[in-house]
């Protein structure tokens, strides 16, 4: 979505934070995780990805393997659930959709994260977010936290701070707060907390004499641009108030698609990847029709595991099709050309399916000699529509739409119903 650039004195940027975002979403269905530790898994039910403040007050780290909290979790009285991809990301949209309707401009940051446009006073700002937070917690349930300031950077750190500071009550309009606090607040913040300075910036910095953020801000500007990039001079700039990153402009298409998935259990023979493939080919087409797009180029891929230290393959196919397609038996077809490479007894642990050279459907008429039957016949769309009217797993072509599911497919074992958008799975209430 395309935002106006701020060049007013009463344009502000916020930034719309959803609190431990994945662990919120179970609660809200789940009344009985309130209140108690929490952690939600990666992939294959690995490592922690979210946590609830009572799970961090145990001392749990962010990806903290779960195999090593299980035996005692009971004791802990530690709950854990697998990820909910399908409803986190139905309630993500609920909550953009609040914020498009409420704000001047949204642009999604992130599935748990947004920026918007607010304007007025201070107090009329303030007002607005407050406004905005309630209005999340009373439809949808979720809590979320806002910071407000003139650029995306100091948004950012406005947000960090309407968290951490209780007395802020989950909102903080950086100008609002008192100079002499915000000074010191950025004379104790490392410099590696600024939003855009990763680590190894942070101890080129560092080595310099940098270390706060408040040495940062303060420091020659053009020194920071000869001895890193424009971007870091960006970032000193906007923390000194000067709106230097712009509002992105969504794409209609990505540069590429990538499908990709550790297994829960290694493939060894070429049938089991070819139905692999397959599921991930026909997920690519129905993403490319969705944003009305086709692809030229196909790859498919596997590998094993890096701790795999007695087997190491890596085979890949990349294919150039005829002409752009989104046509799923096309991509699934050329994603088996890999198959001829894997090695049977390999124990390979992913695999993936990457479309690149895309562009907008019809972007040029083709000769009918060129154009597949399944294509004329318009098959992507109506299995698109029948998955959308019967679920994902309602139907596949070839292995792919084998009804039983396929043993290496992720290992999900305490995964939530996905409550919002398969209706055998709505929460049931019972009326005593």
């Amino acid at each position: 979505m395309s935002t106006p650039a701020i060049n007013r004195a009463d344009d502000y940027i916020g930034l719309v934070d959803v609190n431990a975002f994945y662990v919120s979403a179970e609660r809200v269905f789940d009344p009985l995780l309130i209140d108690r530790p929490v952690v939600v898994l990666s992939n294959n039910d690995g490592c922690c990805v979210s946590l609830s403040d009572e799970a961090k007050a145990l001392g749990i780290p962010m990806g903290y393997p779960w195999f090593k909290l299980q035996p005692g979790a009971e004791k802990l009285g530690l709950a854990a659930r697998s990820s909910n991809y399908e409803l986190y990301g139905d309630m993500s949209s609920r909550v953009m959709g609040i914020l498009s309707r409420m704000t001047m401009w949204t642009e999604v940051y992130s599935i748990d994260e947004a920026f918007i446009g607010l304007g007025g006073s201070l107090d009329e700002v303030h007002a607005a977010a407050a406004h905005i937070k309630r209005e999340i917690l009373r439809l949808t349930g979720l809590p979320v936290c806002v910071g407000i300031a003139k650029t995306k950077t100091l948004a950012k750190l406005a947000n960090q701070a309407a968290k951490k500071v209780p007395e802020l009550a989950g909102v903080c309009v950086w100008d609002r707060v008192p100079e002499s606090t915000r000074e010191q607040l950025l004379s104790q913040l490392p410099v590696g907390e600024v939003w855009g300075i990763g680590r190894r910036v942070a101890k080129r910095l560092n080595a310099m004499g940098i270390s706060t953020i408040q040495e940062f801000r303060d420091a020659d500007q053009f020194r920071i641009r000869d001895k890193f990039s424009i971007v870091q001079m960006r970032t000193l700039l906007e923390l000194r108030g000067t709106p230097c990153i712009p509002m992105e402009e969504e794409r209609e298409l990505k540069d590429q698609l990538l499908f990709s998935r550790s297994f829960s259990e290694p493939i060894t023979d070429r049938e089991q990847m070819e139905q692999v493939l397959a599921i991930y080919a026909q997920r690519a087409a129905t993403r490319l029709h969705r944003q009305n797009g086709e692809a030229k180029v196909v790859t498919a891929w596997a590998m094993t595991s890096h701790f795999n230290e007695d087997q190491s393959h890596a085979p890949s196919a990349t294919v150039s099709l005829p002409s752009h397609s989104a046509d799923p038996v096309v991509l699934t077809r050329a994603s088996k050309a890999l198959l001829p490479k894997i090695t049977p007894g390999i124990r390979y642990a992913k695999a993936g399916i990457t479309v690149t050279e895309l562009r907008p459907a019809g972007a040029e008429q083709m000769l009918d000699g060129f154009v597949s039957t399944q294509e004329t016949k318009q098959v992507g769309p109506l299995l698109e529509k029948i998955r959308t009217e019967h679920g994902s797993a309602a139907i596949g072509l070839g292995s792919a739409g084998l009804r039983e599911g396929p043993s290496w497919q992720m290992r999900r074992e305490m995964m939530s119903p996905r409550y919002t958008t398969h209706w055998d799975e709505l929460l049931t209430v019972h009326a005593d």
